[in-house]
């Protein structure tokens, strides 16, 4: 196994969702300082995590399978992943509630709370 793999598979994971932002309308790409409101405190917490992780010898790295590249103690691989994961469960999620949105539309409208049949309210005489 090459060094970079781990690379190009974070690289392939946005590649497969980009299709999400372009055909499904995610508008993640385009909303992007909500996005970093949603993926920037997830990098925050798992870092922290892996590097108290590393320092207390839970876990650690194969070299073999990494580049070597690393924030302190927390490999280059690991950061990509915090960050790659996040955002392509954003594009999932944004992607399924339009598509969910336009199935709405198409079977006649939206139904809220408000619209829902409410019961009688007249009490008894």
């Amino acid at each position: 196994m090459s060094a970079y793999e781990y690379l190009l598979l974070m690289g392939a994971c946005v590649l497969i969702t980009l299709p999400l932002e372009l055909l499904f309308q995610a508008r993640v790409y385009r909303r992007w300082k909500s996005a970093l409101w949603a993926i920037v405190p997830v990098v925050l917490v798992f870092s922290v995590w892996d590097v108290v992780a590393i320092a207390r010898d839970h876990w650690h790295y194969n070299e073999r399978f990494v580049t070597g590249i690393r924030l302190g103690d927390l490999p280059l691989e690991e950061l990509v992943f915090f960050l790659v994961i996040p955002l392509c469960a954003l594009l999932s999620y944004e992607a399924v509630g339009t598509v969910l949105e336009a199935l709405r539309s198409r079977r006649g409208g939206r139904r809220s709370h408000s619209d829902a049949p409410q019961p009688h309210k007249e009490g008894r005489r």
